[in-house]
């Protein structure tokens, strides 16, 4: 097994990109492993505030793990066709497990669980068949101006400012990924508000993804958890939002049917199950809205964010994607094939900073992963965190290296060693948005300014998504 890996590692990397290692390659800093695994007590006070810190060097070499924990039985998945086998091919036998839910959970409402990213089962089916059409390439490229129009006005803000002023990059990212979202979601409808928007957000995401101890113990819900008064009032405050939208656009439709904006919330709406032709409900369509405003606008904005920050760090690979910004077809819908480095500088992010760095599922009956036998109730871990940086299956795995992912190189990466928007049926339904997405807001911000990573190393903290600990302070200079 060991020497397949080996193999394929080989032949990913280091091999066939030798000319580009003139360079000593940038280390971002990321928390050393621990030497041995932390007992039950340690574990859970660790898992709260930053469940990354858990891992041992052990979980970075081997391709499979598995033992007892404090959810019960555990196996930690590193070995790709392991992967498969948990993500595809045997998918109908692991779902979401309960410590998961009770997770995303924090500060939910009733219906929270019926939007994609909780839902299960047959209710899963119908709403991914339902929302699937509003995300062909072809009805995302129709989104790309308006992405254009709202990354370059964010920038035009920038220049506003004379050059040296200091920006929140973090902050920022978070600004124009819901300028975007704002726009092709629901034209603007809540664009009003904007400030409350991120202010909600941000304290929303700070208590989802927290394991706290009395998660991991499964204590009643009615035990305060520290952090989830505020989650809730943020989650209340998202759902009123959300139903005075709707039942604006119900208003709209009935008596005004020429006026209703052609965005995402109207697909949403108006979308039916092609098998039994079920629109979705009125709570379904506010859960779905919910998980592209707080799942899908803040894993883009995080991605963005260690993005600029890398290429901030390595003003090589900086000068390298500003060219091809500046040299970008007029058509922004095909950015994302005309500028292969920064694809790769992008892609190469989300290797070492993962969107999502973590995700489990739960056996529903006995199986196999490779030569383990895995019982009833196991927790199968599949954390891209480890997976990006593992030992077997990448060289220099925690050096910023984007000629990993150039044209030639990319193509030899194995499918599930490489997972920034999940695999199998469950994979992110918004992945060619987001991507694109990505691609107009570096492109608008590269040809231009010049950024200026500021001291300190920021600290990757793990909460529903990776984030910096504090905030990502650059130095603009206009080009």
């Amino acid at each position: 097994m060991l020497v397949d890996y080996r193999k394929l590692r080989a032949g990913n990397l280091m091999g066939d990109l030798k000319n580009d290692f003139t360079r000593k390659p940038f280390v971002p800093f990321a928390p050393a492993p621990r030497l041995k695994p932390l007992g039950n007590i340690g574990q859970m006070f660790v898992l709260a505030p930053n469940p990354i810190e858990t891992w041992t060097q052990a979980h970075f070499d081997l391709p499979l793990i598995s033992g007892p924990s404090l959810v019960g039985e555990v196996i930690v998945v590193n070995q790709p066709e392991a992967i498969r086998h948990v993500l595809v091919d045997n998918a109908a036998n692991y779902q979401k497990d309960p410590l998961q839910r009770r997770v995303l959970a924090a500060g939910s409402s009733e219906g929270s669980g019926l939007g994609l990213l909780s839902a299960e089962g047959d209710l899963w089916k119908r709403t991914r068949r339902t929302l699937a059409p509003s995300f062909t390439p072809r009805r995302v490229a129709g989104f790309a101006p308006v992405m254009r129009e709202r990354a370059e006005a964010r920038v035009d803000r920038w220049l506003k400012r004379r050059s040296g002023a200091i920006l929140e990059i973090d902050r920022e990212m978070t600004g124009v990924t819901y300028d975007i979202l704002s726009a092709n979601l629901f034209s603007d409808a809540l664009a009003e508000d904007a400030p409350g928007f991120e202010r909600e957000l941000a304290a929303l995401l700070d208590s989802i993804g927290r394991v706290h101890p009395f998660d991991i113990l499964n204590a009643p819900k009615w035990l305060p958890r520290f952090g989830r008064r505020k989650a809730r009032q943020s989650r209340l405050w998202f759902e009123g939002a959300i139903s005075r939208l709707i039942e604006y656009r119900l208003t709209l439709m009935s008596e005004h049917p020429d006026a209703v904006p052609d965005d995402l919330l109207t697909a949403l709406m108006k979308a039916s199950d092609p098998e039994t032709g079920t629109g979705l409900t009125q709570a379904e369509v506010s859960a779905n809205l919910f998980t592209f405003i707080a799942a899908g606008h803040e894993t883009t904005a995080r991605a963005l964010g260690w993005t600029l920050y890398l290429l901030a760090r390595t003003p090589d690979w900086w000068e390298r994607c500003a060219e091809e910004a500046c040299n970008a077809p007029g058509d922004p819908a095909h950015w994302l094939e005309a500028m292969p480095a920064m694809r790769a500088a992008f892609e190469e992010s989300m290797r070492l900073f993962p969107p999502v760095p973590m995700m489990s599922r739960i056996a529903g009956a006995d199986d196999m992963l490779g030569n383990i036998p895995v019982a009833k109730g196991t927790i199968a871990i599949i954390a891209p965190w480890l997976i990006h940086r593992h030992t077997l299956l990448w060289d220099s795995p925690g050096a910023f290296l984007p000629e990993r992912f150039l044209p030639g190189a990319r193509e030899k990466i194995d499918r599930f060693a490489y997972l920034p928007f999940g695999a199998g049926p469950r994979v992110c339904i918004g992945a060619v948005f987001a991507q694109m997405e990505a691609m107009i807001v570096l492109t608008s911000v590269l040809r231009r300014v010049r950024l200026t990573h500021l001291d300190g190393e920021p600290r990757p903290v793990h909460r529903i998504t990776l984030r910096p600990e504090g905030r990502l302070a650059m130095k603009m200079e206009i080009r």
